[in-house]
């Protein structure tokens, strides 16, 4: 064991590991999301704007961006550096078991007990899709990390994978304003105005 953080809150439901930096984020049953940097063993920020315990949580993989979803059907986009949430996503019906963002898409994924999957556009701040077809909660879901692919986990004693090459197709615009740009010159500002955390 390297190391071990042990905190307030009876449950710990949900950890991220970042990407570049040697930090972790853990979501707590009592609605707190902390981040901690796990070789100097030392909590950095709190972030407790959730009502309730927060299941889902994920570092962006070059963005300084996480996402949490949590029992108050909340989905939170938040920016760690500037230490604060930017933007909540509204839409589901029940509470959020898990969140994560595509690797390459401005895309968040969530998976809910309301028995949906939903894909969200975070720079247009829109739901762009709604995956139905389990019938109990939904408990997780998690993108390809290279295929047009979805797969996920429910209570329905289900695994179901999704193919969403459609979508993207109809979502991601190529050229000079879209996606491909912002791949080909990763030093270019974000959304928020800041250079990408590499």
């Amino acid at each position: 064991m390297l190391t071990k953080f042990e905190t307030k809150s009876a449950r710990v439901k949900g950890i991220s590991f970042h990407a570049k930096r040697p930090w972790v984020l853990a979501s707590l049953h009592n609605g707190v999301i902390q981040l901690w940097d796990y070789r100097m063993c030392t909590l950095l920020e709190k972030f407790d704007e959730h009502d309730g315990p927060v299941r889902g949580i994920c570092f962006h993989i070059q963005q300084p961006l996480f996402v949490s979803g949590g029992d108050d059907y909340k989905i939170k986009v938040w920016n760690y550096k500037q230490r604060r949430c930017l933007f909540t996503l509204l839409g589901h019906l029940d509470y959020i078991r898990t969140t994560c963002f595509h690797h390459e898409y401005p895309w968040i994924l969530s998976a809910s007990d309301d028995q949906t999957i939903r894909i969200w556009n975070w720079q247009s701040r829109q739901c762009i899709s709604v995956l139905t077809g389990h019938n109990h909660y939904v408990m997780c879901a998690q993108f390809h990390p290279t295929d047009d692919l979805i797969v996920s986990a429910s209570l329905d004693q289900s695994v179901r994978v999704w193919d969403f090459s459609g979508l993207r197709k109809k979502n991601v615009a190529p050229g000079p304003a879209g996606l491909a740009e912002h791949l080909r010159n990763p030093q270019a500002t974000d959304l928020f105005g800041q250079l990408s955390d590499r």
